[in-house]
């Protein structure tokens, strides 16, 4: 039996039960019982851990960047502040805070110099930013970046769709700018897009993939995030994937970030625990997708992230309900919409600010 916390909530009559049939959450009498989903794992006895399992992993959210520049709605630049605030609050340490690239190539976030200047008081947490190239490298730096994240493929012709130009082209200017931003101070982050298939190309080589890694950490990265971009990814292609990358990176050098396209996102997550992965990007409420990858939906869900692991006992450090709190009002305040997409924060009773959700 999970041990129990009390919150205070209106009266009603609602069990949600999980498949063991122990109540999960149980609303009655004006209160509702919640399983310890604060900080750190519920204090339950886990039998069987896989000895691969961390103690703890590092969550990146992605939420105000990749999460935000692909919705139709542009989200108010106070709004995206509160948004990060919030998340700050319920414990998450990095967060990409926003992009600085064309207006016109991803107008949801023109409004990225008054977002860096808005930030929050916080010395504990990292805020990083995505720059594509030198122009926008320059002014990420005028405006007090951190840290830097640059992207590329091992797919040439996503490579050509999204950045108008060749692979090797778009290596030798990260690589200058790589030196450039390391010999500054400002940490930089490196990701590669469509690792196990590309929406123009197919199936991603994952040798191809490895061989990219290592040469973006030879340029300065201190972590290379590998991006499900279209969220084909499956366990058995992800350990295939990782297999060949821990070939030439260690694993605290690696990063996985998925889609859940297909509904796989906490599978390949689990693939990539089991094999030493300990840091993982999210998106609060599932928001994002990628404009250069059709139908590739949602990020996985930072919620759905944070339930799994406290279930294993693994430590994140966020606040679930506070979180959960964050992506509900993103999505029904700010975007219009109805609920989020993540299966976690619409399954619990619980709406913004402690409020009863009526379903």
């Amino acid at each position: 039996m999970l041990s129990c916390a009390l919150r205070p909530i209106r009266p009603a009559g609602i069990s949600v039960r999980c498949a063991s049939n122990e109540p999960w959450a149980t609303i009655r009498q004006g209160e509702v019982k919640i399983p310890e989903l604060g900080r750190d794992p519920p204090s339950f006895e886990l039998k069987a851990r896989h000895p691969n399992w961390p103690k703890e992993v590092k969550i990146v959210e992605v939420g105000p960047r990749d999460g935000l520049q692909n919705e139709p709605v542009f989200v108010r630049t106070e709004d995206k502040i509160k948004f990060i605030k919030s998340l700050v609050d319920a414990g998450l340490k990095h967060i990409e805070a926003t992009s600085f690239v064309s207006e016109r190539a991803v107008p949801q976030l023109r409004d990225c110099e008054t977002i860096m200047k808005n930030l929050p008081e916080a010395p504990d947490v990292n805020f990083s930013v995505l720059v594509p190239n030198e122009k926008h490298f320059a002014r990420a730096l005028a405006a007090g970046a951190k840290e830097i994240a640059v992207f590329t493929s091992p797919s040439s012709k996503f490579v050509k769709a999204n950045m108008k130009s060749t692979i090797p082209e778009v290596n030798d200017a990260y690589k200058a700018m790589v030196k450039e931003a390391t010999s500054k101070g400002i940490a930089v982050r490196g990701y590669l897009s469509c690792v196990i298939t590309c929406p123009y190309s197919g199936f991603t080589n994952p040798k191809d993939v490895a061989v990219m890694a290592e040469e973006m950490i030879s340029w300065g990265c201190h972590e290379i995030s590998l991006g499900d971009t279209t969220g084909a990814g499956t366990p058995g292609s992800t350990r295939s994937l990782l297999y060949h990358v821990l070939e030439r990176l260690p694993a605290n050098q690696v990063a996985l970030h998925c889609h859940d396209t297909f509904g796989q996102a906490l599978a390949n997550v689990l693939s990539g625990l089991e094999m030493g992965i300990t840091t993982f990007d999210s998106s609060a409420g599932g928001l994002g997708g990628c404009p250069f990858a059709r139908r590739s939906t949602g990020n996985l869900a930072t919620e759905d992230l944070v339930f799994m692991l406290s279930g294993m006992k693994i430590k994140t450090g966020v606040d679930l309900l506070k979180l959960i709190d964050t992506s509900r009002l993103m999505a029904r305040e700010y975007l219009h919409k109805r609920k989020t997409a993540s299966r976690v924060a619409e399954a619990f009773p619980i709406a913004e600010f402690g409020k009863v959700q009526d379903t």
